[in-house]
């Protein structure tokens, strides 16, 4: 693996035979953190929305729910 800083931007130079997924993983936990270092969001306030998503989910799917 390189890594090189420009002026304005960083590359990563990675192995051709890198395992893809985890690759993708990688990406997917780099654009988050670039995503909530932009956000304003307060904590009590991401926690309130995601106490809503789950309950209208669990509301959503409660038939769907085998249980053993």
């Amino acid at each position: 693996m390189i890594l090189e800083r420009t002026e304005s931007e960083v590359i990563i130079r990675l192995p051709a035979d890198i395992d893809w997924e985890s690759l993708e993983l990688m990406i997917r936990f780099i654009k988050y953190r670039e995503n909530i270092a932009k956000s304003q969001a307060k904590q009590e306030d991401i926690d309130a929305l995601a106490r809503a998503v789950n309950k209208q989910w669990w509301e959503e799917n409660k038939g769907g729910v085998s249980r053993p």
